[in-house]
């Protein structure tokens, strides 16, 4: 995020390069919270046809709390959930498990947007966010579920005055979060790039996201949603009053298929069977580390003690946590898009950006020279224009959809979830009265328009964050436009 430019030079300057790159050494390359011997095995595919009165297509999180709210709002209704893969194997298992309230990706893009709504859309987000608590408690799910807030760190001079303006508009809107200085950031935790913090005690929960995924696949099996896994959706059609789904299974290559009354698409960043849909969102790669634990001289270094969620206050952020062990996850920053939205599994390792944010993560920590990490990987973030989650139907009201989340959907999927099954009731609800709801963003570009546009604004992003801040005339322009983002 704002350690880029003049900071790789100082490393470099003093050979930090070679130590981040021996840090690397053995790191696996594989999702950390993914190789755990708590993975369940994978469910048999579906083979030939079927029936069911909800289809969701999407073992992620925005599946899974869909099929689980709708089992528990209508409990004599049939569901069936399509995965192509493994439920929790894509975004939903290599996230930061970062819990946010927030439905609008930030205070900041609640208020440029929906600023009459805005109270009611913290209010909603903070009750889902309780909600999801309860939810993981009364299921049993063992993920580490941890309300300990967040702090947004300012490591340029520039990022101390915007957490200043952005605390006032919170202040003035009801909303909680204190200021701190160098001296009281650097006493919650110990970093010599620390120039002050906005801390939000309330508002973040901690997970680990894979096993959250896999708790809520159990929790779907338990109350009678039948999941297909290694199954994709290839079609989608009308058939008479309903839905048809058609299917592939991954490994035989077997067709099949579900007909139902309707049907939710919870692909995110993966194709839709709706082709109004291909412009809409774009993939976007994001790159993580994982450290070794800890040892307790190391964790005295630094402090952090009340084991917040972090990230920096730059365009282009990192974000890091402790995990219950003891370790630093470390993302983000150097988010990628690959021209024609390509999505491969040979794009989740880059080695560029792997080191660039190993290099990045000595710099925040210099105490810790000598860590090693233990993970690298990569995953892809489906982006919107308006970088929050929207919402739609099709098919004459028959299917629903959610995406978007544009990497901020640990908790704003189980809210996404409520508002689909509201859209295939033609329920008129507080929810779907939002007019976050009702709008959509504006889409993409074609290629090769797309990729231009996207990674000018990367450029631009980066340039504003090591000067000073100051916006070039691309960035106003997307501002004027409504699709700006500042973090």
């Amino acid at each position: 995020m704002s350690l880029r430019g003049g900071l790789l030079g100082r490393l470099g300057d003093q050979g930090g390069g070679g130590a981040a790159a021996g840090s690397l050494a053995d790191a696996a390359p594989l999702p950390f919270w993914l190789d755990d011997p708590a993975r369940p095995e994978a469910l048999a595919p579906l083979v030939g046809e079927a029936e069911a009165d909800l289809v969701v297509v999407g073992g992620g999180y925005t599946g899974l709390w869909t099929a689980l709210l709708a089992r528990e709002r209508h409990p004599g209704r049939s569901v069936v959930l399509l995965e192509a893969g493994r439920c929790g194997d894509e975004a939903s298992g290599r996230n930061g498990g970062f819990a946010s309230a927030s439905l609008t990706h930030g205070f900041g893009n609640g208020l440029e947007r929906w600023p009459d709504e805005l109270a009611t859309l913290d209010r909603l987000g903070a009750e889902n966010l309780a909600d999801m608590g309860a939810d993981i408690a009364r299921h049993g799910i063992d993920c580490d579920f941890s309300p300990v807030g967040e702090l947004t760190v300012a490591t340029r001079p520039h990022h101390v005055e915007e957490l200043a303006e952005l605390h006032d508009a919170m202040t003035s809107h009801g909303a909680s979060g204190s200021l701190l200085s160098a001296e009281e950031t650097r006493a919650m935790v110990d970093s010599p790039t620390y120039l002050g913090a906005l801390h939000e005690p309330d508002g973040t929960a901690l997970v680990e996201p894979a096993r959250l995924a896999w708790g809520l696949r159990q929790a779907c099996l338990d109350a009678g949603v039948v999941i297909h896994e290694q199954t994709k959706a290839v079609t989608l059609e009308r058939r008479g009053a309903g839905v048809h789904v058609g299917t592939s299974a991954s490994a035989t290559g077997a067709t099949g298929g579900v007909r139902a009354w309707s049907v939710v698409l919870a692909t995110n960043a993966f194709p839709s069977l709706l082709r109004r849909l291909d412009l809409m969102t774009v993939p976007v790669y994001d790159h993580v580390l994982m450290t070794e634990p800890l040892t307790p001289e190391q964790k005295a270094a630094i402090g952090w003690e009340g084991r917040q969620g972090i990230g920096d206050a730059a365009n282009q952020f990192h974000y890091y946590r402790l995990t219950r062990d003891d370790r630093i996850l470390w993302g983000g920053y150097d988010a990628v898009y690959h021209y024609g939205s390509r999505i491969a599994p040979e794009l989740e390792q880059r080695e560029a950006t792997h080191r660039m944010l190993a290099e990045h993560f000595f710099e925040t920590f210099p105490q810790l020279e000598g860590l090693r990490f233990t993970h690298r990987w990569g995953g892809v973030i489906d982006t919107c224009t308006r970088f929050n989650a929207f919402y739609g139907t099709a098919l004459g009201g028959r299917v629903s959809y959610a995406l978007g989340f544009t990497g901020l959907g640990v908790a704003a999927t189980r809210f996404a979830g409520l508002v689909v099954l509201d859209l295939l009731d033609g329920a008129d609800t507080e929810r779907t009265r939002l007019r976050m709801v009702r709008e959509k963003p504006l889409p993409f570009p074609p290629e090769p328009l797309r990729a231009l546009g996207i990674n000018l604004t990367r450029w631009s992003l980066d340039h504003a964050d090591t000067h000073a801040g100051r916006r070039n005339l691309w960035l106003r322009a997307l501002d004027r436009a409504g699709l700006g983002f500042d973090s």
